[in-house]
């Protein structure tokens, strides 16, 4: 599918790995409908989540590069703030034809020691979310008569760890979800695939885990978690960036012939 003049939504677009994939979504030529929660505080959460001046600055961002862009301010664990992003996106630009599930939340601690409210909150988010916004969206998709779905798993979703169960068992319900999905949809010509992010410097790692002293991230007192993760733990050394996973994105919304895949972004970390 060429996406150049297609309408997009991502999810948790204000910053971090939202912002990349629409970034790289406007320069292929996709107008973009952002949406984000736009309140920073969550009482389940040791950081704040992105502001509704960031989503602002983001839609900027984008309409440099020539696209049309709006944002919208929803939660995505909510049913009707998802039929309404769909409804304000469809009337805006005119059709969804990608939908990018991107919205997450993380938050650690040892399965003995952690709150339900946490795990609640992070499965609504990371499980539910996706789910809500699929479904919200679905009957667009079927009205273009071809579209694509891009859930952003992780890594996580496809080997447990210590420490995260949370968000492990969150991620490996978007995979599953999205398997489920591909089966569901691809005689209606819709894709749905996912992307398994590595080790980003985005605020799940600068405020969260680069700060936790488990045994998964320890890498010495004062070190930088994130770059001693990254160099150690990856075949080519090195970071990912948003931008990598804007690309592996547009990829998938492109790929009329992949559907069902869980795409490793994450430098050989995982290669399963």
């Amino acid at each position: 599918m060429e996406v150049r003049g297609k309408n997009a939504i991502v999810t948790g677009a204000a910053r971090g790995i939202g912002r990349g994939i629409a970034l790289e979504l406007a320069r292929a030529g996709t107008n973009l409908a952002l949406v984000d929660l736009g309140n920073p505080a969550d009482a389940a959460l040791t950081y704040n989540l992105a502001a509704q001046t960031e989503l602002l600055r983001t839609v900027e961002e984008v309409k440099a590069h020539g696209v049309r862009a709006i944002p919208i301010l929803a939660d995505v664990t909510r049913a009707a703030d998802c039929a309404r992003m769909a409804a304000e996106t469809a009337a805006a630009l005119g059709s969804i034809d990608i939908l990018v599930n991107n919205a997450g939340i993380i938050a650690v601690g040892l399965v003995a020691d952690f709150s339900e409210q946490q795990w609640d909150r992070v499965m609504a988010v990371n499980a539910k979310g996706p789910f809500l916004c699929a479904q919200a969206c679905i009957p667009h998709l079927l009205r273009a008569g071809a579209g694509a779905i891009v859930n952003i798993a992780s890594i996580a979703g496809k080997r447990g760890r210590a420490g995260v169960a949370a968000y492990c068992a969150s991620k490996f319900a978007v995979v599953a979800l999205t398997q489920a999905l591909a089966e569901e949809l691809g005689a209606a010509n819709i894709r749905v695939n996912a992307v398994c992010p590595g080790f980003l410097r985005t605020a799940m790692w600068t405020e969260v885990l680069n700060k936790v002293r488990l045994p998964l991230f320890e890498s010495g007192e004062g070190r930088d978690n994130l770059t001693f993760m990254a160099t150690q733990g990856t075949f080519l050394g090195r970071e990912q960036t948003p931008a990598d996973i804007g690309e592996a994105v547009v990829y998938l919304a492109r790929a009329d012939n992949v559907t069902g895949i869980a795409l490793n972004v994450a430098g050989g970390a995982e290669v399963n």
